[in-house]
């Protein structure tokens, strides 16, 4: 790493404070120290407070450039002395590149993920039985509460034929790949991958059988998470090729089980629930989505669904009822404008519910025989 310092202000910008500003800032989509990460070029002291920096990007197309520039600027710009900042972008060399995704695995070995046994990242695999119950929604605004809550969160959208993370966060670009790692997308405090950052809006994903399994294990093991205190896995409905390979490649995944009070969308749940017992996966518990339905004008509530749907589907599958979600306007257009409701509307019943949701669930653990157990609460 070059670092350039010529003084010709005298000794009123120190640069050893200016570097030690600059050790302050993350890159946002590594989640690693501009120095660390070897980012960091030219430092030059001008005069009259002047700072010039160069930073050199992993990839001249850095869809997070502007926000690396202001965070740069606000940094330096706080050390005493300092009246300007100039930063100057560059590009990193193949060979930095190279040694970059080296550190960035950790020596991992190429082909394995980090969410294996000793792991101490929790994954919960959010399923329904069947589509339109809201399972997509309660994983983006359960994440985004997470984060909220201090955590570091990871989704990955695993329902690759009818992918909606893309939607409900607002984000469609693809993610910024380095010699063999993809960096996830960041928003609203929360990384995420999907397919729907591969491919057009309204392109069909035609995938089944080997094809499928390689994309999802890419998924797993050449995007760096970064350490994770929680990942979520939102599946696709059902019990099919997609939840049959997480199963396989992430054994130790909690199943965390959403169903409406309808009596038709409990019974399909419970087939995921039974199928969760028979692997004996661990069962982190039930939500109950769109328990009711919240009249805007008097907030008055009215089980537009039925009702008993979660409670039937916790005793079925012998597992706690975590939540029973109301359905509001908020919940409704913060997913279509592309905002969870978690930022959109904080006061919102919805939200509120999912947010005590997020602070007291479970975690369990695959036990050596029998029944999973219990062992914490995040």
């Amino acid at each position: 790493m070059s670092i350039l310092s010529r003084n010709r202000t005298g000794p009123s910008v120190d640069l050893d404070e200016v570097h030690a500003a600059l050790a302050r800032v993350e890159d946002p989509e590594l989640k690693m120290p501009l120095a660390d990460a070897g980012m960091v070029g030219d430092v030059e002291l001008g005069r009259n407070g002047l700072v010039r920096i160069t930073v050199r990007l992993t990839t001249s197309s850095c869809p997070m450039k502007d926000r690396l520039v202001s965070d740069v600027t606000g940094a330096v710009s706080s050390v005493a002395g300092v009246t300007r900042v100039e930063v100057t972008l560059g590009t990193m060399g193949e060979s930095e590149r190279m040694q970059l995704a080296g550190k960035l695995r950790g020596g991992r070995v190429e082909g394995t993920h980090q969410f294996g046994e000793g792991s101490s990242t929790n994954v919960y695999a959010v399923a329904s039985g069947k589509g339109g119950v809201g399972k997509s929604s309660v994983t983006a605004n359960l994440a985004v509460a997470l984060a909220q809550q201090g955590q570091r969160v990871g989704v990955l959208d695993a329902d690759v034929w009818g992918y909606s993370i893309p939607q409900l966060f607002g984000v469609r670009r693809s993610p910024v790949a380095l010699k063999g790692l993809m960096m996830p997308v960041e928003a609203h405090g929360v990384s995420l991958m999907s397919v729907g950052f591969f491919v057009e809006e309204e392109e069909p994903v035609v995938w089944r059988g080997p094809m499928l399994h390689k994309a999802l294990e890419q998924f797993m093991t050449d995007v760096h998470w970064g350490e994770l205190d929680t990942l979520l896995l939102d599946l696709p409905p059902g019990t099919g090729d997609v939840t049959m390979t997480l199963l396989d490649l992430i054994p130790d995944a909690q199943l965390l089980a959403v169903t409406t009070p309808q009596q038709a969308a409990q019974t399909v749940a419970a087939r995921v629930g039974r199928m969760a017992r028979d692997t004996r996966m661990p069962i982190a518990g039930v939500v109950e989505n769109m328990s009711t339905l919240v009249c805007p004008a008097c907030a008055e509530q009215t089980p537009i669904f039925g009702e008993g749907g979660g409670a039937r589907l916790a005793a079925t599958i012998d597992a706690p009822l975590l939540g029973q979600i109301p359905l509001d306007l908020p919940l409704r257009t913060s997913g279509d404008a592309g905002v969870p409701a978690m930022v959109a509307a904080p006061t919102a019943a919805s939200v509120m519910e999912i947010r005590r949701i997020a602070g007291e669930l479970p975690v369990v653990r695959r036990s050596l025989v029998g029944r999973p157990l219990a062992l914490s609460v995040i």
